[in-house]
């Protein structure tokens, strides 16, 4: 099950829609849904979260926990609204857009892909257009 929640003012406006697209984003990996909780923030949030849990002095867009157990995926995901608006500036796209991407990016870590790396960055990068794709097809 995908759950939303917010700690910031702002709602997704069709929640319906994404936890189909996470929902056959996961299946399309051969992973088996679990509970999955989107925690939708802002800057301060998140970066508390990344300074106390990860000792990383720096915001960040998202951070995931992964708590799946074997092929079914399990995890929190908190996205800072504000650095999500701050990418879709930086990158001249859509916040929708930069939001999916950092939607499936967090449903990709738990799926098993990397990008600490720049070869698993590139291979990143190519299944979070993969995903995006599903999206628009589904609409």
């Amino acid at each position: 099950m995908i759950y939303f929640n917010y700690e910031t003012e702002f709602n997704l406006d069709n929640e319906e829609a994404i936890s189909k697209w996470i929902s056959n984003v996961i299946t399309s990996e051969s992973k088996k849904e679990g509970e999955i909780n989107y925690i939708f923030c802002d800057d301060d949030y998140l970066y508390k979260i990344n300074y106390e849990h990860l000792g990383h002095d720096t915001l960040t867009d998202i951070i995931s926990f992964d708590y799946s157990i074997g092929n079914e995926i399990h995890g929190d995901i908190f996205i800072s609204i504000e650095r999500v608006i701050d990418n879709a500036s930086d990158f001249k796209v859509s916040f929708n857009e930069e939001l999916k991407r950092v939607l499936v990016h967090g449903i990709l870590h738990y799926c098993g892909y990397k990008d600490k790396s720049e070869k698993d960055e590139v291979i990143m990068r190519g299944k979070e257009d993969e995903k995006l794709s599903l999206f628009h097809v589904e609409q």
